[in-house]
């Protein structure tokens, strides 16, 4: 037999054992982390992001993969699916803003039963089924979407075609049994429609991004949101079918898990670089700052420390993924879970200028420095009528989610523009500048620009490991609001003053250590 047959075939076989690794790797990962928070009201993102960075660094300590784990190609796959998932949560977000600034009520969506047996500790059948099909429609949709535009960042582009099958018809007949599905072959075909709205909108907004770049470089995130935002308002009545709903229950956390493997095999090799000491610790201490700064804000001039206002509200006003992750998959509670998707999809409006600044200063490898200065001010004044609205809500929800939604915008625009203004006045380079404050917020957008190669190769190689290190301070954030769920939604007031207090300090000392 000529050789050349033996190592395609051997390449081929290759492919199934990569399909099965990562599903074995990715999976127990997400179910392991649901285990070990069951029967509380923590986020199992806490466990992800432990497990994730362990995985990645023994991987490479073992020898068994090297920094990057170039071995593990479908892992990276969907690691960079970021897009996919965020799509999703855009749509939702159009919908609800459609709804609340329409003043339109729907009848209660009672197209699926979940089945509540508990399949593994801490997961239904019918989530358990979501986590397995969210694996399957991110690489579906991202392979067919790269075979279609003709990207290729590894050797496994000639394997798309097989993957797109494999995953796109994995995530067809992977429906739960159990679940009352009021018309199963509509659901189905809504499931369907969906795959093929969110390959859509990724190749329009690919499109976009493609024609506008001799101007002006703005990432196709900003594209899609804008377009799943728009298609969600015009479409507000849609009920979910199988592809939404397993996406926004576990798509972020399946996305985040590939992520943290990524950045953990990127540990030993990240330390290594010069001045990477002060983006570790600003991602660090920033995550501190921005967060609980924001809270402790809510809690003094918005007069309010419940949950259903403080996690949606973080995390439209960081776009954090993993409060976002948290809030749609309903960890803490089903108000935030409706809010959330609104609360991330406001800030987005305001990246046209977001971008538009950023873009123009990778181009010239420095921020610019007056437009970013003015954006900080508009940013302080949203804040601080934010503050004013939300002390007059009186706890009526349309007055909560209209004053969410000023300072998810205000807050957001304080922290990006405020840390890249900072960190760029103490010195330290734009590329270095944009990890440090993407993964100071857990901030997605800037994450999926930075790893897009927005600011450069370096950079979109680092990306994944300098965004999951900060992870490591959600033990703190998810047990605060782990114990305000168990509180009837009350956040205490004290650790929260003195995590921001923490927080401040620590950002002041990287600026000194850049």
């Amino acid at each position: 037999m000529d050789v050349a047959v033996v190592v395609d075939q051997i390449a081929n076989l290759q492919i199934l054992n990569q399909f099965l690794l990562s599903l074995f790797l990715l999976i127990p990962m997400v179910l392991v982390a649901r285990t070990a928070v069951a029967g509380t009201r923590y986020s199992p993102i806490l466990i992800i992001v432990i497990f994730g960075l362990t995985m990645g660094y023994v991987l490479v300590a073992s020898g068994v993969s090297t920094p990057g784990l170039p071995q593990f190609s479908l892992i990276d796959l969907v690691s960079r699916t970021t897009i996919v998932a965020l799509t999703v949560s855009f749509f939702v977000g159009g919908q609800e803003l459609r709804k609340i600034l329409g003043g339109i009520e729907l009848d209660p969506d009672d197209m699926v039963i979940h089945s509540t047996e508990e399949t593994v500790l801490g997961t239904g059948r019918t989530q358990l089924v979501f986590i397995i099909r969210s694996f399957f429609l991110l690489i579906g949709i991202e392979a067919l979407y790269r075979l279609i535009v003709g990207l290729s960042f590894t050797d496994l582009s000639r394997f798309y075609p097989l993957i797109a099958y494999l995953g796109l018809v994995g995530s067809v007949i992977l429906i739960d049994h159990k679940a009352k599905v009021a018309n199963k072959r509509l659901y189905i075909k809504m499931g369907l429609v969906e795959v093929i709205a969110i390959l859509g909108i990724l190749l329009a907004s690919y499109t976009i991004a493609m024609w506008i770049r001799p101007v002006i470089a703005l990432p196709q995130i900003f594209f899609a949101m804008i377009i799943a935002a728009g298609l969600g308002a015009l479409m507000y009545r849609w009920r979910f079918g199988p592809t939404i709903r397993a996406l926004l229950f576990a798509g972020i956390p399946v996305v985040l898990a590939a992520n943290f493997m990524i950045g953990g095999s990127r540990i030993t090799e990240a330390f290594a670089i010069t001045g990477m000491n002060a983006v570790l610790a600003y991602g660090f201490f920033g995550q501190m700052f921005w967060m609980f700064g924001g809270i402790a804000l809510l809690m003094l001039f918005g007069k309010t420390n419940q949950a259903r206002n403080l996690a949606p509200g973080m995390a439209g006003a960081l776009s954090h993924s993993g409060l976002t992750g948290a809030c749609t998959a309903g960890d803490l509670g089903n108000t935030a879970a409706y809010r959330a998707p609104i609360m991330i999809n406001i800030p987005f409006f305001g990246h046209i200028f977001v971008f538009s600044v950023l873009a123009m200063s990778a181009q010239l490898d420095r921020l610019i420095m007056w437009p970013s200065l003015l954006i900080v001010l508009v940013g302080v004044l949203l804040t601080i009528y934010s503050m004013r609205t939300m002390g007059r809500a009186g706890g009526k929800d349309a007055s909560e989610v209209k004053g969410l939604m000023q300072f998810s915008f205000g807050w957001q625009l304080c922290a990006v523009f405020g840390g890249f203004v900072l960190l760029s006045i103490a010195g330290m380079p734009l590329g270095f500048t944009a990890m440090a404050v993407s993964s100071g917020i857990s901030h997605f957008g800037l994450f999926a620009a930075t790893q897009g190669g927005m600011f450069g190769p370096e950079a979109a190689l680092l990306i994944p490991f300098i965004f999951s290190m900060p992870f490591l301070v959600h033990p703190v954030v998810f047990f605060m609001f782990g114990r305000a769920m168990e509180n009837d939604g009350e956040m205490p007031r004290t650790p929260v003053f003195i995590l921001a207090g923490i927080g401040l300090l620590g950002v002041l000392y990287s600026l000194f250590a850049v």
